[in-house]
């Protein structure tokens, strides 16, 4: 559908673009000497330059320009925000990365490693109340 529509807009624009910016002037003393009927040319020339055809007046470019501001806005804070979240992941991937491999942590390397899987004896001073895996 998209391309349907820039396909018919791409039409209409090339067909604007080939029209001249002012119409040919129309020469009225050709016409008066060529059409018979006396006070026909006068009237129809009357009639043209009387003629002023409105031009639509833009209302929407104004709201289209604010949308676009605050859309670059948002794209300004979410590029700057995204750069912040890929920084802090990298951070942490080179921190998975320097650790000892799993297979080989014991549980102080991984409580040292990831401190949330540290049992927390004031809450649970007895230990052990449920499985490690539950924890």
């Amino acid at each position: 559908m998209f391309n349907a529509l820039k396909t018919r807009s791409d039409a209409l624009s090339a067909r604007l673009a080939a029209l001249p910016e002012k119409p040919p002037a129309i020469d009225w003393a050709h016409y008066k000497t060529a059409v018979a009927k006396a006070g026909m040319v006068d009237e129809f020339q009357k009639k043209f330059s009387a003629l002023k055809i409105p031009e639509p007046v833009d209302t929407q470019t104004a709201k289209i320009d604010a949308q676009e501001q605050e859309a670059t806005k948002n794209i300004v804070e979410y590029v700057k925000a995204s750069k912040a979240r890929i920084a802090e992941y990298e951070q942490q991937l080179q921190k998975l990365r320097s650790m000892i491999p799993f297979e080989q942590m014991t549980y102080e390397d991984l409580h040292e490693a990831f401190p949330e899987t540290r049992l927390d004896r004031e809450k649970y001073p007895f230990w052990p109340h449920k499985p490690v895996a539950d924890l």
